[in-house]
């Protein structure tokens, strides 16, 4: 018989500033723990669940290994254990990208200037030599580095971000402050050259006094929800599925100009990006010349505010439902997404109501603003 830990997490005064400014930075987030729940055999929450994904779940191929949350790939137990980071990574021409392929997940989101920044999420950050190069933090990025319980790194950023990363619960590395947690490397320019490693993110945790272990009540124990290994979600069973060979998101992103190519011999979605002025090209990373590629690709229709002149922006991260899309494996369905607090996991369900189940592998997440469009193999798609 399964035991399954039930995790509600609640926070005191959650309000957003409409959309991602969090609670006064004296108010603490107060995680209260259900009971652990006995759950009936071939179950799981009440969902029924095939031969082909218990065996999955209970037959690691070494000892010692389990079930990553980030990705569902078997992966070392004191991986598994320790806290992901969230590292913010410009995407302009100048980034110096190294280390971003290791990332189990990765957002995408507009900045100023129609500029899109990255924020990988390392769930194996034990054997980092080069990691960066690391750029400001933007708030509303501060509410998906909380659904995973994530130390968050980043190098300064504007006044908007000082309420939320004032607040006590808020474990981030500002790397201005703390000098010690980056250092200057071999880049494409003089300015985008701040680097980390594993050493210097653990002395900085030290210095803060932040846990490496998930803390208890943070984050919930099951994120994303995944199909078996021998039972992969094709998404067949959906008669309203789209063929989803290419997916553009440069309508939506018109600086960097993004797409994903499905790779049949891989069943994986290959990243391509061509900044202003050059020419396409595979997005890759700096330390290996590895292309990126992902299996689960979920694109979230986001309400959204310019909060000034200067163009910075504000986006409604959760206290909301809003539409999007999921594509993994060639093939892609309308879905709705919802985040209920600030260390709620963000869930995704289908058009009836059910929560997908993505594939073992990396995620890519990319944010739209209400009104954007994509583009899957030349069809329009509107984010409402």
């Amino acid at each position: 018989m399964k035991r399954l830990q039930i995790l509600f997490l609640v926070a005191l005064s959650s309000s957003l500033l409409l959309f991602g400014c969090g609670k006064d930075s004296k108010e603490t987030l107060t995680p209260i723990v259900e009971p652990i729940i006995e759950a009936q055999p071939g179950t799981l929450d009440g969902n029924e669940t095939t031969a082909a994904e218990s065996e999955d779940a209970e037959t690691p191929p070494a000892e010692g290994m389990v079930r990553s949350r980030l990705t569902n790939e078997w992966v070392d137990e004191n991986i598994a254990n320790t806290r992901p980071i969230a590292v913010m990574i410009p995407n302009s021409k100048t980034a110096s990208q190294y280390g971003i392929s290791n990332a189990s997940i990765l957002y995408e989101c507009n900045v100023e200037g129609s500029m899109t920044r990255l924020m990988g999420v390392f769930e194996d950050w034990s054997n980092v030599e080069k990691l960066g190069n690391i750029r400001s933090c933007r708030d509303y990025y501060v509410y998906w580095a909380f659904e995973w319980d994530a130390i968050y790194i980043h190098y300064g950023g504007p006044f908007y971000i000082n309420d939320l990363i004032g607040r006590s619960d808020t474990q981030n590395i500002n790397c201005i402050e703390y000098g010690n947690a980056t250092y200057r490397d071999t880049a494409k320019n003089s300015t985008d050259n701040a680097f980390t490693s594993t050493d210097r993110i653990k002395d900085a945790a030290a210095h803060y006094g932040y846990p490496l272990e998930y803390r208890e009540g943070y984050a919930d124990k099951q994120h994303y929800m995944y199909a078996s290994d021998k039972s992969p979600n094709t998404l067949d069973q959906y008669s309203d599925a789209i063929t989803a060979s290419k997916v553009d998101m440069s309508p939506a992103y018109p600086v960097t100009n993004c797409y994903f190519e499905y790779n049949e011999a891989t069943g994986l979605y290959d990243r391509y990006q061509h900044l202003s002025g050059d020419s396409d090209g595979p997005h890759i990373d700096l330390a290996n010349n590895q292309q990126l590629s992902f299996k689960n690709l979920l694109i979230q229709n986001t309400y959204f505010e310019v909060r000034d002149e200067k163009g910075y922006l504000a986006f409604q991260c959760h206290d909301t439902t809003r539409d999007g899309w999921f594509f993994t494996n060639g093939k892609g369905i309308h879905v709705t997404w919802e985040k209920t607090s600030d260390y709620g996991a963000t869930r995704y369900y289908d058009d009836d109501g059910n929560e997908i189940k993505l594939n073992t592998g990396k995620t890519m997440v990319c944010i739209l603003e209400d009104g954007d469009t994509f583009t899957v193999d030349g069809k329009t798609i509107e984010a409402n």
